[in-house]
């Protein structure tokens, strides 16, 4: 049952408010390392100044940051990053609720896919057509309409509040990580991310791996005075196959509902520069799934390990190796920790503010923030609007009513968990 505070709350929670702010936040063009993801977050800090709070908009030292040796790694290029942290400061002895979200988004991709320009939004009816949608401009606005509804009515709060909004997560979660290691903490921390409808306590991880594979030129003419490296690469694509096949045996019961919790993936092939030549490299990059619980230097061996098998069973292979290296995003796997108090309060909240409470747990085979909170010792889960089965895609979108009511359950949540005075 709602108290009197939490009525006053979820009233102030405003539907057309939502639509137009979510369609606000999707026509900045915040792709992972441009300029208008730096811009997103100076117009975010705005709205949290004006909601009263104690606001920590920094510029992140890159080179700093890339120099520790637990960084996560990146996918682009980019010349600054921007942390956003928003702090209410009216509480007393209470505990820290953290709202998280990512402010950036993939590239829009095959821009003739898309039914006009992707960073202008399409509404039809319930429903907001862009590229960051679900993933998550929406997971943005319930934290915000949350956030909004609750200072309107002049809460006053035992325990605080805490917003990060970060860039990078997309390539690898230098924006939280930086976030973090600036000394922003709290004692529990919900994720945004699209969920459809599902509380998500647990991801997997995922390795970028690069796999260079050696041949020797020749004419085209006289392939057989070369050796393909593409040949070359076939015995391992093969191996990497059976080594998915075996990692994902007994995946955990979170990650049961997943054809394949932790997938490997091969991306891009690259080999050769001229038709008529034998290629002499040829270069794999993809994503290696992590296991809940694995150490990613475990997962990174069992690769290794594989390649060189293969290696050693070719002949040409034997002699000139394929080597292995791990750019890019490195995600961990993370956890909320088992019989956690948080699943439940989330579906009470829900329960009570006119939602169904059959939120279902589950973990992703995805990698994402969540895993960095939770190796800081924060317990984390993700709950957001949208399905992430059409994030990155031409076909991503998300309904406006899912927004309110997420919000509407974060606004309970969140005054049950740091209580009020």
């Amino acid at each position: 049952m709602l108290s009197g505070v939490e009525s006053a709350v979820l009233a102030g929670i405003d539907e057309a408010w939502i639509g137009r702010t979510l369609v606000e936040l999707i026509a900045v063009p915040s792709v992972t390392g441009s300029a208008a993801e730096s811009e997103l977050q100076h117009l975010l800090a705005g709205r949290l100044e004006r909601l009263g709070l104690d606001v920590d908009l920094w510029s992140m030292d890159l080179d700093a940051l890339r120099a520790d040796p637990a960084f996560p790694g990146t996918e682009v290029e980019r010349e600054e990053a921007w942390g956003l942290v928003g702090v209410t400061e009216d509480g007393g002895d209470g505990p820290a609720f953290l709202m998280q979200g990512h402010v950036d988004v993939v590239p829009p991709g095959d821009l003739d896919a898309w039914d006009g320009d992707p960073f202008v939004p399409r509404v039809l009816g319930d429903v907001v057509h862009a590229r960051g949608a679900c993933d998550m401009k929406a997971g943005l606005v319930a934290h915000l309409a949350a956030l909004t509804a609750i200072r309107a009515a002049g809460v006053r709060l035992r325990g605080r509040i805490g917003v990060h909004f970060v860039v990078g997560e997309e390539d690898g979660g230098l924006g939280a990580f930086g976030t973090l290691r600036r000394g922003h903490r709290g004692d529990l921390c919900v994720i945004t991310e699209p969920t459809g409808g599902a509380l998500v306590t647990a991801n997997a991880g995922a390795l970028t791996f690069r796999l260079a594979v050696p041949g020797k030129a020749a004419h085209g003419s006289a392939r057989d005075q070369g050796v393909s490296a593409i040949d070359g690469y076939v015995p391992l694509h093969r191996a990497l196959a059976r080594l998915e096949t075996e990692r994902n045996r007994d995946a955990h019961p979170l990650m049961a509902e997943h054809p394949i919790p932790y997938a490997l993936s091969v991306g891009t092939v690259r080999a050769g520069d001229w038709a008529s030549s034998v290629p002499d490299l040829l270069v794999a990059e993809g994503r290696l799934g992590v296991r809940l619980g694995e150490e990613p230097a475990e997962a990174r061996a069992a690769f290794e390990r594989v390649v060189a098998e293969a290696c050693a069973d070719d002949p040409w292979l034997r002699a000139h190796p394929a080597t292995v290296t791990w750019p890019g995003g490195q995600f961990a796997s993370g956890r909320l920790p088992a019989g956690h108090p948080l699943p439940d309060v989330i579906r009470g909240a829900r329960a009570d503010a006119g939602g169904a409470a059959d939120l279902r747990e589950c973990g992703a085979p995805y990698g994402s923030d969540l895993r960095l909170y939770a190796g800081a010792g924060i317990p984390t889960l993700q709950y957001g609007p949208g399905d992430i089965r059409v994030a990155h895609s031409a076909r991503e979108r998300v309904s406006v009513t899912e927004v309110v009511e997420v919000a509407r359950t974060l606004a309970v949540t969140v005054l049950r968990t740091v209580g009020t005075k």
